[in-house]
């Protein structure tokens, strides 16, 4: 193998502040937190222009609930669908999130239940916060894969385009650094598609249209079918961290999924709102 001499070797730290050992403030956490932050920020705009149904007092508990949704919904997801094997065998390994381990999708089933009971709890529309929760969800996507890139995992498939990075930990450690194949920084293309795209897709109709207020539920759906198929792009470059379903990658077969589900929030929305 010829030593991959012309590549940048991803050298970057998982800690923004690191006191040592496994101990300080990771990247990875700082962008969760952000992502709350700033989805806070935007319910307590849609609130002021009369997009949201919330009351100020009540934004708090909400963002508690979806912020819980996520967290536990993309950590299951992740367990379930991607470390099955592992979770029967040490089910507490859920609890050890200083290991990484998150799924988008299964973050989506925890924040699509949390609606469930926010809506209940307050007795309001799901459509109508569905359309909420699709403009406030991707720029934490966005921020979770710049993270990813920063931890050196997820990396994509072998490449020798001149943007490839030689990611140290996609080969067996103490291989050395010559030997190691560059790889698509798959990471920054996920935050590109799934993140900024989808944030200014779902900022410029919410801003820009009607289509909150005249057609419940249909903005949810476009996010669910614009994510799903940018992820489905994006797959094509990033490496497999699972066995394949139907010659599928994991992301590619879930990402199905939820163009089904969107298309069905879009027609249903259609229905019901038609003029």
């Amino acid at each position: 193998m010829n030593a991959q001499t012309d590549y940048w070797v991803h050298d970057l730290s998982p800690f923004l502040i690191h006191f040592g050992g496994d101990i300080g403030l990771r990247y990875y956490g700082l962008a969760y937190v952000l992502a709350f932050l700033f989805a806070f920020w935007l319910l307590g705009r849609f609130r002021r222009v009369g997009l949201s149904p919330f009351t100020k007092p009540q934004e708090s508990d909400v963002m508690l609930i979806l912020v819980l949704g996520a967290l536990i919904g993309g950590r299951l997801g992740f367990m379930l669908l991607y470390d099955f094997n592992n979770f029967i065998r040490e089910p507490w390994s859920f609890f050890e999130v200083w290991r990484g381990g998150m799924a988008s999708h299964g973050g989506f089933v925890g924040v699509f239940l949390a609606g469930l009971w926010i809506t209940k709890r307050y007795k309001l529309s799901w459509w109508r916060l569905a359309d909420l929760m699709a403009v406030m969800t991707p720029p934490g996507l966005m921020l979770g894969r710049i993270a990813n890139f920063i931890n050196g995992e997820l990396w994509g498939k072998i490449s020798y385009v001149s943007w490839a990075v030689i990611f140290p930990a996609s080969a067996p450690v103490g291989t050395p650094i010559s030997q190691i194949e560059p790889r698509h920084p798959s990471q920054l293309y996920e935050a590109a598609l799934e993140g900024l795209l989808c944030t200014l897709y779902t900022q410029i109709r919410a801003w820009k249209s009607n289509v909150i207020r005249e057609r419940p539920g249909q903005l949810g759906g476009e996010f669910l079918v614009l994510y799903a198929l940018v992820r489905i792009i994006s797959e094509q470059f990033r490496e497999p961290d699972a066995t394949l379903i139907f010659y599928l990658s994991r992301g590619t077969f879930y990402s199905v999924f939820l163009v089904i589900a969107g298309v069905v929030m879009i027609m249903h929305a259609r229905r019901k709102h038609a003029v």
